[in-house]
């Protein structure tokens, strides 16, 4: 069974043909001196997608059965609200149509 982290990296390397595509890491990390380190926003989706004309589209990647935690689903309707494209992508087919491309996949 595929890992969410590798359904992210095939996400990642598609829509790399198409703009930028950022990872934006969320969470709690310890430092080699035992500091706890916080990253990011609670809530902030994986990926943020930068296309032509500096269109952004905010990408929160589930595994088929996975469910959005009650802070992904608020931050993903304040971007909505704020007029920004966000969203779930359970596959690459998912990512491609949040991002206008709607189930295109070139090859190379």
């Amino acid at each position: 069974m595929e890992r969410e982290t590798e359904l992210q990296n095939r996400i990642r390397c598609e829509l790399s043909k198409y703009g930028i595509v950022v990872r934006m890491n969320t969470g709690v990390f310890q430092t080699n001196d035992g500091r706890h380190v916080r990253t990011g926003i609670p809530g902030m989706p994986d990926l943020l997608f930068i296309g032509s004309g500096g269109r952004t589209v905010w990408i929160e990647v589930k595994k088929d059965k996975g469910r959005l935690s009650p802070e992904q689903m608020n931050f993903i309707e304040t971007l909505r609200g704020m007029g920004h494209t966000a969203g779930v992508a359970r596959s690459v087919k998912d990512a491609l149509e949040l991002i206008g491309r709607g189930g295109e996949i070139r090859s190379g």
